[in-house]
């Protein structure tokens, strides 16, 4: 089943970015492109993520600091 018609992702190729570490609609954006043009597929897509197993998103539901990686507080440097 179609999840994204305008670029014709479908729900298998939607979970298999979950799988893959997506945890949000705009690493699935990232992935694929679904959700970057008319946007009416948005609600599915988080509706397929749901609450499932994000480690990102985890580790900030239980407080601790989610930028594990050197290169995540580098980019953060040359942002500032």
């Amino acid at each position: 089943m179609y999840v994204c018609s305008c670029f014709g992702v479908t729900e298998a190729q939607v979970k298999q970015h979950v799988d893959d570490g997506a945890c949000t609609p705009r690493q699935i954006a990232s992935a694929c492109k679904a959700g970057t043009d008319c946007g009416s597929c948005v609600r599915r897509i988080q509706a397929i993520l749901g609450r499932g197993a994000c480690p990102r998103r985890e580790a900030a539901d239980q407080g601790r600091p989610v930028l594990t990686a050197v290169a995540d507080l580098d980019v953060l440097d040359e942002a500032a």
